[in-house]
């Protein structure tokens, strides 16, 4: 008999995930909402209702599957993760009440801003959390509660910190048409990417390999500043590089949100993936990423 396999939060990476998990498991989607059940059902998925926002919609998540794949994001305001708070108590029920399946699995899909800025330094699984926004700090409080959740409750659970996710349908074109600035190479800040059919692979990879209590880089590995993420891509679909400008005039002409992004260098090691998780990526920098989107159209 197949597991139960349920997925918090069924965007594009769950989806892309989905045909790689079918053949073994029996997949259900938390749905919020009616409009995405025909969706989710189309893709194999058998959509169960709730919202991460109100804990008396969840209950039906109670001891309903072994394995956990939670890649909702937190709440847009707040220091606290309060949605995961919520799963993770209804995940706990069947561990009070003595019936349903227990979760032996979890696997958390957070991000690499957890480390704030650090200069520009390649780093591994091992350097601390210095989270310097609120999206960070929330993503960061989402972990520890995963992380005393599963060694409370003898939960075998996973951390996946990723970086910059591109696809077909993630790529910065709009901007480069619009012409939003750069900053200088000199004053430019290293960031990391995955693509998005290697992140599904990656989580794939997870539920099967990853240690109990572990965190991963879903990384690839290229090596580029973020100037020269916008320069490859406006190189490969015929449009002008993005114009430079200092650290100063960025603070008059690039928004908060994306100046917060600029403000982050780091390099992400990514070989605990590659011996622990055994991922052999589809695309192990971005110019093959992008040549295959070509190839694509």
């Amino acid at each position: 008999m197949k597991k139960m396999l349920l997925i918090v939060g069924c965007g594009d990476i769950a989806l892309r995930t989905v045909p790689l998990l079918k053949n073994k498991y029996r997949v259900l989607g938390l749905c919020r909402s009616s409009n995405s059940i025909d969706r989710l059902r189309s893709h194999g998925i058998i959509p169960i209702y709730g919202d991460l926002d109100f804990i008396q919609t969840l209950k039906k998540l109670a001891g309903i599957a072994q394995i956990i794949l939670h890649l909702a994001p937190p709440a847009g305001k707040g220091l606290h993760d309060q949605r995961t708070a919520h799963l993770l108590s209804v995940l706990s029920r069947p561990m009070n009440d003595h019936g349903g399946i227990l979760p032996q699995r979890l696997i958390y899909i957070s991000t690499s801003g957890v480390y704030g800025d650090c200069q520009g330094a390649l780093i591994d699984e091992t350097y601390p959390v210095c989270p310097v926004n609120e999206r960070a700090i929330r993503r960061v409080d989402a972990e520890k509660q995963i992380r005393r959740w599963g060694r409370r409750n003898h939960i075998h659970v996973s951390i996946l910190r990723v970086p910059g996710i591109y696809a077909e349908n993630r790529l910065p074109l709009n901007r480069l048409r619009e012409g939003h600035p750069a900053l200088i190479d000199s004053e430019d800040s290293y960031t990391n990417h995955i693509h998005a059919d290697d992140l599904a692979q990656i989580i794939c990879a997870a539920i099967h390999h990853a240690k109990p209590h572990r965190i991963y880089h879903a990384s690839d590995d290229s090596q580029l500043k973020m100037g020269q993420y916008f320069d490859l891509v406006a190189d490969r679909f015929g449009l002008p590089h993005p114009p430079r400008i200092s650290r100063n005039q960025a603070q008059q002409q690039i928004s908060p949100a994306m100046l917060s992004f600029m403000n982050e260098s780091r390099l992400l090691n990514n070989l605990r993936i590659k011996k622990e998780l055994r991922v052999k990526f589809l695309y192990p920098i971005v110019n093959d990423g992008i040549k295959a989107v070509l190839q694509k159209n």
